[in-house]
């Protein structure tokens, strides 16, 4: 099995180095006392001795400024991981460390893990009560962590195991000593959870990724979409012009090549049908009509023909995006064809339509072509947004199928 990662976060001074040391074996990282913390980068440490590498983070402390820049290192990791194709920084575990000695568990640094391992959603959490010198309190601490994170809606469903450690031995006083103690337990935990925390961080990654292409893609529709507000504002007959087709198509190629389609005689094809299918002309002349024929809307034909044209532009580039990701998900094959013209061709039904009427309601008799152009993007990425969030049986633009 691929080796995983554990990522060890808390307050600064809460003995995440001497856990680390216990759990290792031998003195690897360096200790220190009180809140000022010794770790300013996340640090590897791994050992034959056990199945997993730790990860030692920046800890957090009173200071906005030292908690975001705990904050940012983590989340800084987190992306980077992304990147790496190896698997080494992929997060398996997460060990959340509290001070047993405290008697609290502020709320404030339960947020401070969910922003910092926001990109981690799935991944399995172990809180572990460091310095739990007294016997007694432990079942308290338990019980209050459990409390904690039950008010914590993201945390709850993510929380495993609690488990109080003492992480080397502590002098009570002249007779009495606390003995380490909850170091093999956590270990053993940890080890049972790794085959589950391995696919939960390959699935976080892979969530991550497609998030990131998705802002990526969204980036490209607004380009090509200001590009034909701007060509659509040329006194031409556009429903009758090819005007917007090397816009299409610079658009069609730009997202293929961001979800990794390789340009063959099969993509060709898919990448035709695509532009066959939200030809232009048809409901172009439909959509011109329908616009001059609204009540109370008297704008001039070149905002019309800009409307028109960006709207086609944002429709076909957010048509594009749906099918190219789920051939990225290999949910679909670029040999679909009739299956990517159906999902155009709901592009241009009631919704396509509608969403024209809105963006014409909204917009003044105006030459600002950057702001005609966000306000079709922002339109239709919503209308896509909304039609993804429904049951399976939905059409890209939120039309049933």
């Amino acid at each position: 099995m691929e080796r995983g990662n554990v990522l060890v976060i808390g307050n600064s001074g809460v003995g995440k180095s001497t856990l680390i040391n216990a759990v290792l074996g031998e003195e690897r990282a360096e200790t220190g006392y009180g809140t000022s913390g010794t770790t300013d980068r996340l640090t590897i440490y791994e050992s034959d001795k056990i199945p997993f590498r730790i990860i030692d983070t920046v800890g957090f402390e009173p200071s906005v400024f030292k908690e975001m820049r705990a904050i940012n290192a983590v989340k800084k990791w987190s992306q980077e991981s992304a990147e790496e194709t190896d698997g080494d920084k992929k997060i398996s575990v997460i060990w959340f460390c509290v001070d047993g000695t405290s008697r609290k568990l502020f709320p404030e640094t339960i947020r401070s893990l969910s922003r910092a391992t926001a990109m981690w959603e799935s991944v399995p959490v172990i809180v572990v009560i460091t310095k739990s010198y007294s016997v007694p309190e432990r079942s308290e601490n338990v019980e209050m962590v459990h409390n904690a994170f039950a008010r914590q809606k993201r945390y709850t469903k993510n929380l495993r195991k609690v488990i109080p450690v003492v992480a080397s031995t502590y002098t009570l006083n002249e007779s009495a000593y606390a003995p380490p103690d909850g170091i093999d337990e956590l270990i053993e935990a940890t080890n049972e959870l790794l085959p589950e925390g391995v696919k939960a961080g390959e699935h976080d990654v892979a969530v991550f990724r497609l998030n990131r292409k998705r802002a990526l893609a969204q980036g490209i529709i607004g380009v090509a979409t200001a590009s034909a507000v701007v060509v659509g504002a040329v006194p031409i007959p556009l429903a009758d012009s090819l005007v917007l087709s090397p816009i299409e198509i610079a658009e069609i190629n730009a997202l293929a090549q961001l979800y990794e389609i390789n340009k063959d005689e099969q993509s060709k094809q898919f990448f035709n049908s695509i532009i066959e299918a939200g030809a232009i002309s048809t409901v172009a002349k439909a959509a011109i009509s329908a616009l001059k024929a609204i009540p109370g809307i008297d704008l001039a034909a070149s905002v019309i023909n800009a409307i028109v044209a960006g709207s086609f532009v944002s429709a076909i580039g957010e048509g594009t995006l749906y099918a190219f990701e789920q051939v990225y998900l290999g949910k679909k094959s670029i040999t679909d064809v009739d299956w990517v013209r159906k999902v155009i061709k709901s592009e241009f039904a009631a919704s396509f339509l509608k969403n024209v009427k809105e963006i014409a309601a909204k917009t003044s008799d105006s030459t600002d072509s950057g702001a005609l152009a966000k306000a079709i993007t922002e339109m239709f990425e919503k209308t896509a947004a909304d039609g993804a969030s429904k049951p399976k049986k939905f059409s890209l633009f939120g039309k049933k199928k």
